[in-house]
């Protein structure tokens, strides 16, 4: 089987050369990936072969391969286990950098958080229940664990929820916590923390802008959902 590799592409169209002149910022997602896929197939060439794993990606967005186990990604034609944990390498190591580094993420949708969080907590076999403290502008300020177990009202008390925002001034906050079963969707117990926590919120005047629940099979955001 002939293997096209990337510099058989045009010469304008090589992403590696555009990367080093240009920088990465100004890649498609399609030539990114390409570049760390270096080689396509017989009859497609590297970035056609990016562009079509992107296409067959849910709702075509890039972010999902944050949630995809190597075996699954393999899976699509023309990867293979090799490529697939290149790709996932590459992408924790990029998301590591972010976290060290310190800076803000801004959040105007659940995906963000979602996109962010989703990685580490997608396989964790215990509930975990985070705040994210918000400045004015929605950049998560910091991310804080007030649980870890059997999500309960016991375990999830308002004082150590706001205790974070208010220590870092906190506009107004994000709940995330998992779901180990793997399904997002929220129990009666989400529903009635999440009322308890809400009106925790407005008495402290730190509103509560969104829950999400994540699980292995995506997210629920109760924004989105109309329930906040």
């Amino acid at each position: 089987m002939t293997i096209m590799q990337m510099r058989e592409l045009p010469a304008g169209e090589m992403p590696r050369e555009r990367l080093i002149k240009k920088g990465a910022q100004e890649l498609t997602d399609a030539e990114l990936l390409a570049i760390l896929l270096r080689t396509g197939r017989r009859g497609e060439n590297v970035l056609d072969m990016a562009r079509r794993i992107i296409s067959e990606l849910p709702e075509q967005r890039i972010s999902a391969l944050l949630y995809m186990p190597a075996q699954e990604l393999a899976r699509i034609d023309g990867l293979g286990l090799a490529k697939a944990a290149t790709v996932l390498a590459a992408l924790e190591l990029g998301s590591r950098a972010q976290r060290r580094a310190g800076a803000r993420i801004r959040v105007d949708e659940a995906q963000v958080v979602a996109d962010l969080l989703l990685p580490r907590y997608r396989t964790e076999i215990h509930e975990h229940f985070l705040v994210l403290p918000l400045t004015s502008k929605n950049d998560i300020i910091m991310e804080a664990e007030v649980s870890r177990g059997t999500l309960t009202r016991t375990l999830v008390h308002p004082r150590e929820v706001f205790v974070p925002a208010i220590r870092c001034a906190a506009a107004r906050v994000i709940l995330v916590h998992n779901h180990p079963s793997g399904d997002p969707m929220p129990s009666a117990e989400d529903h009635r923390i999440t009322r308890i926590l809400v009106e925790a919120g407005r008495l402290l005047s730190i509103p509560v802008v969104d829950h999400i629940v994540l699980g292995s099979e995506g997210y629920y955001s109760f924004a989105e959902h109309g329930l906040i």
